[in-house]
């Protein structure tokens, strides 16, 4: 099956990376702006397709993205000095208004799968732009936050973080929401599989492990610049899950109808992924603190989202 990455950039290319690496489609397409940009991305990673399966990798305009299954939006500008983050949001809702509009005239009926910053306001955007329902439009959200609390937890405890059943809701920034209440290890209560194998969750442990999911992305764009590793390999799940029908349960952003009174909002809740995009919403069984974290973020989320004026 085919997928289409607009935005051959760093997020955008490592998605394509290792999309090829596991060898989870027939084709993709890099689309952007800078033509030569994405052909190189697409040539790089090409060479690696005699290593790693036999998917056709290439560059094109939209054009050559008929037929996507799935099309991945890496794309957007950076935020100006001094720019406010609704002058940001504005600008990248007029990027997007021109890229939807191109990728919506080309393949309709694809699902759309955004990475953009932040990915919570541009997915509520994209999906209000491209009158696709909500279902369709999915923002990556938490998988990213997910995956670094499973790892985390994994270490202190000395398991494999695939052992850790556990999400962060809400939004995929400050605001996000680790839902230690509901985290399993196996079958097991967290903290009960932490007592028995000698390794208490303490205060101390929780506020590392807390401070390591919330501060990841700040200390590795400290030392590198940018992240797109982990998010790249977390677009690459989602994409999968969508083009296998896989019915997997990933913490992924939609506009949900309403969250503790507030309506219309994107956010991450753990959700069924497939080939029809979210077939349906998991509700975690939150404690009261949580319940009311998860209940902020969202109104956080609404007044971004509310900010941004499509015009």
């Amino acid at each position: 099956m085919k997928v289409a990455i607009v935005g051959a950039g760093m997020v955008g290319s490592a998605a394509g990376y290792a999309l090829v690496l596991q060898n989870a489609c027939s084709e993709l397409v890099f689309v952007d702006l800078n033509a030569k940009r994405a052909q190189a991305e697409a040539e790089d990673i090409g060479h690696a397709v005699p290593l790693s399966g036999s998917t056709i990798v290439r560059a094109g305009g939209y054009p050559e993205i008929a037929g996507a299954s799935v099309v991945i939006l890496a794309c957007g500008v950076s935020q100006r000095p001094g720019e406010t983050r609704p002058e940001l949001l504005s600008r990248n809702a007029e990027v997007f208004r021109a890229v939807i509009g191109e990728v919506m005239a080309v393949v309709p009926d694809a699902i759309l799968l955004v990475a953009s910053n932040p990915v919570d306001v541009i997915t509520d955007i994209s999906t209000r732009l491209s009158g696709l329902p909500a279902a369709r439009v999915i923002g990556s959200g938490t998988i990213l936050d997910t995956a670094r609390f499973r790892w985390l937890i994994g270490r202190h405890l000395g398991i494999s973080p695939g052992s850790i059943h556990g999400y962060v809701l809400g939004e995929h920034g400050d605001s996000e929401v680790l839902a230690w209440s509901s985290v399993r290890a196996g079958s097991v209560p967290l903290s009960a599989f932490a007592a028995q194998i000698g390794a208490p969750l303490t205060a101390d442990v929780r506020s590392r492990i807390d401070t390591g999911v919330r501060r990841a992305a700040y200390t590795i764009i400290e030392g590198k610049g940018a992240t797109w590793y982990g998010i790249g390999a977390g677009l690459a799940r989602i994409v999968r899950a969508i083009l296998r029908d896989e019915q997997a349960v990933l913490s992924v952003s939609t506009v949900e109808p309403e969250v503790q009174g507030v309506r219309d909002v994107a956010l991450s809740l753990p959700r069924l992924v497939g080939a029809q995009g979210v077939s349906a919403t998991l509700w975690p069984d939150l404690d009261a603190d949580e319940t009311e974290a998860f209940g902020r973020s969202a109104a956080i989320l609404k007044e971004m989202s509310d900010s941004v004026t499509l015009g």
